[in-house]
C-alpha cells in the first residue's frame, strides 16, 4: 500500500483535508466516496517534499522545513502507551495516532508504520525503517516488549525516559540561551561602535593634526576598527571557516573524536556539567533498558551508542568485555577513573543485591537533580562573567578615546 495525501469536501460542502492508504489512488478516492468525502485532489505521499519526476516534479518547500523533534516522539510514546494500556488494537491504535499527528512528515512515517503492522510484520520491524524518528534504543525496547508480552509496561516506561530525555535537553537549551543571547547582543555593540563610531573620531583626531601623538591604547582601538571596516576584515570569517573545518575533520578521527570528548570532560566550569550529563544518560538508559526486558548486553550496546562521548563509551565497552568472561559490571567502570566513585559503587551494590536497575534508577534521579542544580550555578556565574567582559572591552574603548580627548582639552586651555 501507499499513503496518499486528498483535498476534498464532505457531505456538508466543507473543506477537507488529511491522507489515506490505498493500493492506487483510484482506490483511494472510492474509499473516500464510501467515507462520504468527495476527493478534488488526491497525491501520493512520500517521507521526502519531492513527487513526481523530470519537469513534473513537485517540491513541498514547507515539509522540508519540518522537524520532527524528540517531543513529538515523546508525546507520540505517551498517546501509544495509553491506547495499547487500554487494549485497543495495534492496528486501530496507529490508525488513531495517525489522525492526532499535527505534522505532515509524521503522519507519513506513522501510517508507512501502520501499513506494515497490518502486513504482519512486527512493529519494531517497522519502526526500525525510519531511524531518524524511531533511533536504535527506541527500536530494541518496543522489541523487548512485544517478546515479552508486556508492550504497553514497556512504552510507558519509554514515555518516562523520552520525557526525561526532553526534559534534560531543555535544560541544557535553556541555560546556555542567556549567555548566546549575551554574546551576540555585546558583539552587534561592539561591531557598531568599530563601524559606525570610531571611523568619524579618526576623522577629527586627522583634522586636528594626525594620530602620530596619540597614546598607545589609542591607536590600538584604531587598528581594530580600520581591520574591521577595510578588505582585510574578509579575512576574519574566511580564517574562522578554516579553523572550524579543521577541527571538524581532526574531530572525526578516531583518537581526534577521544581527545575532544576527554577536553570536553575536563575543561573548567563546563567539564563537570558534560560529565554529569553523560552519566546521567547512561545511568537512565540502561535502566530503562534492563526494565523492559533487554539484554544485559544487548543494552551495554546501545547504551555505548548513545552516551555521546567516546571516553565514556570506551569504559561501557570494557564492561560489556567483563560480562562476556563472567565478571563485573563495575570493575572497568571503576578502573577507567570516568565515572564518579557513587555510581560505581551503587552499580557494584545493584550486582550483589540482584537490584542493578533499582539502582541505576536511583542514581539517574539524583544525577539529573545535581544536573539542574549545576546548570542553574553555571548559568548565574557566567552572566556576570560576561558582563564583565563586555564590560572591560567597552571601557578599554572609552579609554582609547576619552585619553586624546583629555590632551586635547588641556592643551586647550
Amino acid at each position: 500500500m501507499a499513503v496518499f495525501e486528498y483535498k476534498g469536501l464532505d457531505s456538508n460542502g466543507g473543506a477537507v483535508a488529511g491522507i489515506i492508504d490505498a493500493d492506487s489512488a483510484k482506490v483511494a478516492r472510492s474509499r473516500l466516496r464510501k467515507q462520504g468525502v468527495f476527493p478534488t485532489d488526491v497525491k501520493e505521499q512520500v517521507e521526502g517534499a519531492t513527487r513526481g519526476s523530470g519537469l513534473s516534479v513537485e517540491i513541498d518547500v514547507a515539509k522540508y522545513l519540518q522537524f520532527i523533534s524528540k517531543r513529538d516522539v515523546s508525546i507520540l510514546t505517551t498517546q501509544m502507551a495509553t491506547l495499547v494500556g487500554a487494549h485497543v488494537p495495534m492496528a486501530d491504535a496507529l490508525a488513531a495516532l495517525v489522525d492526532q499527528a499535527e505534522k505532515e512528515k509524521l503522519k507519513v512515517v506513522l501510517s508507512k508504520v501502520k501499513e506494515k503492522v497490518n502486513e504482519g510484520i512486527p512493529m519494531a520491524d517497522a519502526m526500525a525503517e525510519h531511524p531518524r524518528v524511531f533511533d536504535d534504543l527506541y527500536v530494541q525496547m518496543v522489541r523487548a516488549g512485544e517478546k515479552s508480552g508486556a508492550l504497553d509496561e514497556v512504552l510507558r516506561r519509554l514515555a518516562k525516559f523520552s520525557d526525561s530525555q526532553v526534559k534534560l535537553q531543555g535544560q541544557v537549551v535553556s541555560a546556555l540561551a542567556y549567555p548566546i543571547l549575551m554574546t551576540i547582543v555585546g558583539t552587534l555593540m561592539l561591531m557598531g561602535l568599530f563601524i559606525g563610531v570610531l571611523p568619524r573620531v579618526r576623522t577629527l583626531f586627522d583634522q586636528l593634526g594626525g594620530t602620530e601623538a596619540l597614546p598607545l591604547i589609542t591607536k590600538v582601538v584604531f587598528f581594530i576598527g580600520d581591520t574591521l571596516t577595510s578588505w582585510y576584515a574578509i579575512f576574519i570569517p574566511i580564517t574562522v571557516g578554516l579553523v572550524y573545518f579543521g577541527w571538524n575533520r581532526w574531530v572525526r578521527t578516531k583518537s581526534g573524536r577521544e581527545r575532544w570528548d576527554r577536553i570536553l570532560l575536563r575543561v573548567p566550569l563546563f567539564g563537570k556539567m558534560n560529565r554529569l550529563v553523560a552519566v546521567s544518560r547512561f545511568c537512565r538508559t540502561l535502566s530503562t533498558l534492563l526494565l523492559s526486558g533487554v539484554p544485559i548486553l544487548q543494552a551495554l550496546a546501545i547504551v555505548e551508542r548513545v552516551v555521546g562521548n567516546v571516553v565514556l563509551a570506551k569504559a561501557i565497552g570494557e564492561a560489556a568485555h567483563n560480562i562476556r568472561e563472567g565478571q563485573s559490571i563495575a570493575v572497568p567502570l571503576k578502573q577507567s577513573g570516568e565515572f564518579p566513585p557513587l555510581v560505581t559503587h551503587m552499580i557494584a551494590i545493584g550486582e550483589k543485591t540482584g537490584e542493578l536497575e533499582s539502582m541505576l534508577t536511583s542514581v539517574a534521579d539524583a544525577y539529573e537533580e545535581q544536573v539542574e542544580s549545576t546548570m542553574a550555578a553555571v548559568t548565574s556565574l557566567m552572566a556576570p562573567l560576561l558582563i564583565m567582559l563586555m564590560g572591560g572591552v567597552l571601557f578599554f574603548i572609552a579609554l582609547g578615546l576619552l585619553l586624546p580627548m583629555m590632551n586635547l582639552s588641556s592643551m586647550i586651555r
